[in-house]
């Protein structure tokens, strides 16, 4: 007889203990959403002092429960920065909702690997529900669909790669891009995941033509077509343009319906990317600012942006499923499987990079079902509402400007003393709101951010937070100019 190993259940944990830590680990929550709005959007710590209350040796021993919910209230209340609090307005993340943070909990304790329909098939069905449902959302046609990503730098790469191999051929898949001098083009003010995206496919970062822009900050179609027509004169391929719904510096919505007409014109691929501005069209007030999308051949966007969800799942859409299969499908013996023959579902994991895939779904579609559609309209409408009442009190303000229209859910401004205005101090202005956001920040009352508009640096608030309301921008108005006034008295007494 063989020796017959005895069990080993190290890892095991008694359903009623981990029942008992999940209540726990549910009042140490409660706390937390309890205490937010009181507590500062940031707490200024050094890398030491961060270490010292995070970093554990891990023992040979495991820690009992009391001592895990300890380590646990540490990382919650004494290192942790919330993008969910209401008056933290920097970047494009989302709040992150409580129904979200649920079903990740459950997602985590199934672990299902949607990858494989066999490995997952409920989740393979509710990703595939969710996706289909979003492309109708955003009037692409039937057998549109698509699949939900790590983010929208995965779901730019994804749609980017399959407009390569259909623009080249599938064989591009196995022999490469050879000499192919491909090109894309897409406004200056695009994210940089457009121009990682080409430097991961091997074209090259430069192969990315980046477009100057109106006063609006919308691409210059006139600079497009004429930069078009000179590659081509060049010996060039343009293959795809690159449009933005809602930039993330400004939130600014490129001319859609005109960038559609001419990839129809030009033969050129059609890629959207709405990783910020996306969600906007499931407001009914917002969706016609979108005009145009649905003529895309892909789009890509971020319900962890401006639906709100918990980090992180970005989704990525085509007009034709079949196409992320032609792009990503491989074959190996140790995943064979006669679909015929077993009657299971589509395989996630060969319509993308990714073979190991979390239930992103899962918080996005829980969240949809727990506040419907109508709510979604409603408050992302509001923060539009919100950041247009931000750009009118900076209006008002003598010690501040607006530098840039607001599209979106988007405000840039920057402070400006009383005896400054009227220009000749930008290099001085941009120090001081450099500082400023700096000091801001610091500060933790209020967490906003900055972008570069030609050539100077700004103040930037972006609302994509279900808490915020008008008292937080009322807030940021009051910080800015108390600290603005403060480090510009600094700064001339420094000489």
């Amino acid at each position: 007889m063989p020796n017959r190993p005895d069990p080993v259940p190290a890892l095991e944990v008694d359903p009623k203990r981990m029942r008992a830590l999940v209540d726990r680990a549910g009042d140490l929550l409660q706390e937390f959403l309890e205490r937010l709005p009181d507590l500062p959007v940031y707490r200024p710590r050094t890398i030491d002092e961060v270490r010292a209350l995070n970093v554990r040796a891990f023992p040979e021993e495991g820690l009992d429960d009391d001592e895990l919910v300890s380590y646990l209230r540490d990382v919650v209340f004494e290192t942790a920065m919330y993008p969910g609090h209401p008056a933290f307005l920097a970047y494009v993340v989302g709040a992150g909702t409580a129904h979200g943070a649920v079903a990740d909990l459950v997602a985590a304790a199934i672990n299902q690997n949607v990858g494989g329909w066999r490995l997952g098939p409920g989740a393979t069905e509710i990703e595939l529900h969710l996706t289909t449902w979003f492309a109708r959302a955003f009037g692409m046609p039937e057998g549109a669909g698509g699949l939900v990503t790590s983010g929208g730098s995965m779901a730019n790469f994804v749609a980017l790669k399959v407009a390569r191999d259909r623009t080249l051929g599938l064989d591009a898949r196995e022999r490469g891009i050879g000499g192919a001098r491909l090109t894309s083009y897409t406004s200056a003010e695009v994210h940089f995941a457009t121009t990682r995206a080409a430097d991961m496919l091997g074209l090259g970062s430069a192969s990315v033509r980046q477009i100057g822009f109106d006063d609006r900050y919308k691409v210059d179609m006139t600079e497009l077509r004429e930069r078009i027509r000179r590659d081509r004169d060049e010996g060039f391929e343009p293959f795809a343009v690159i449009a933005t719904a809602g930039t993330v510096g400004t939130g600014a919505i490129d001319p859609l319906d005109e960038i559609a007409d001419l990839c129809e014109a030009e033969g050129l691929w059609m890629h959207v990317d709405a990783a910020y501005g996306g969600a906007a069209v499931l407001s009914d007030e917002l969706r016609p600012a979108f005009a145009g999308i649905e003529r895309a051949q892909s789009i890509a966007f971020d319900p962890h942006k401006w639906m709100y969800t918990p980090q992180s799942g970005g989704v990525v859409l085509v007009r034709d499923l079949q196409w992320l299969s032609d792009s990503f499908a491989a074959h190996a013996t140790y995943v064979h499987e006669d679909k015929e023959l077993t009657g299971r579902g589509i395989d996630f994991g060969m319509m993308g990079p990714q073979l190991s895939r979390s239930f992103w779904a899962l918080k996005i579609a829980v969240s949809l079902l727990a506040y419907g559609t109508r709510a979604y309209s409603e408050r992302i409408a509001h923060d539009v509402a919100l950041a247009r009442y931000l750009a009118e009190l900076v209006e008002e303000h003598d010690e501040l400007e607006l530098v840039a229209p607001v599209e979106l859910s988007i405000c840039c401004f920057r402070y400006v003393p009383r005896d400054l205005r009227g220009g000749g101090h930008d290099e001085y202005l941009d120090r001081l709101n450099e500082r400023l956001m700096a000091a801001v920040q610091a500060d933790g009352r209020v967490y906003f951010s900055n972008a570069v508009l030609h050539d100077r640096f700004v103040l930037r608030c972006c609302i994509v937070n279900f808490r915020t309301e008008a008292e937080h921008l009322e807030a940021v108005v009051a910080v800015t100019t108390e600290l603005g006034a403060k480090l510009d008295a600094e700064m001339r007494a420094a000489g």
